[in-house]
């Protein structure tokens, strides 16, 4: 069974390692290298720090199954919600527990969403065509940015949260 929550101060050092994996994963198309500690490394603290930041982890069967890091520093004008990390490990995968994460993250922020993809990063921008697709029903646009600091594919939607 699944399991989408905040992340607690607990859950830091996972989500920590877990995006680790992640960054590993994405190591041929995303140019990062290890420091001197073997660490790809990444920012946690303003997720800790910032209440525009939310940062969640997903459970499976009591055992962590993934993350999904959410902010505000959407790419196309008009947005309310950025996907900036999302992640679930390969033993989760094939199973449809990324897709029901990925709306249950989106269930917990009513509002405009913005979800991306590096351009060469082809398997993540079928996955998210597919489980957008079915999150709206086939009702979200997708734009090319292909200048500037970030560049890549953006899936725009609203969430259907009813709160």
């Amino acid at each position: 069974m699944l399991e989408v929550r905040k992340a607690s101060s607990d859950d830091r050092l996972p989500l920590y390692r877990m995006l680790e994996w992640y960054q590993h994963d994405l190591s041929d198309i995303w140019d990062q290298d290890l420091d001197l500690h073997g660490e790809y490394g990444y920012a946690l603290d303003r997720y800790w720090q910032d209440p525009n930041c939310h940062p969640y982890v997903f459970v499976v069967d009591g055992h962590y199954a993934g993350l999904g890091l959410v902010d505000k520093q959407v790419k196309v004008p008009g947005g309310d919600f950025w996907m900036d990390q999302f992640f679930v490990l390969k033993k989760y995968r094939r199973k449809g527990v990324a897709a029901q994460a990925a709306g249950a993250v989106f269930e917990l922020h009513r509002g405009a969403w913005q979800v991306g993809q590096m351009p060469s990063n082809h398997a993540a921008q079928a996955f998210w065509r597919k489980a957008i697709a079915g999150y709206t029903y086939g009702k979200y646009t997708e734009h090319h940015i292909t200048s500037g600091w970030w560049q890549g594919f953006v899936q725009c939607f609203w969430s259907k949260c009813q709160q």
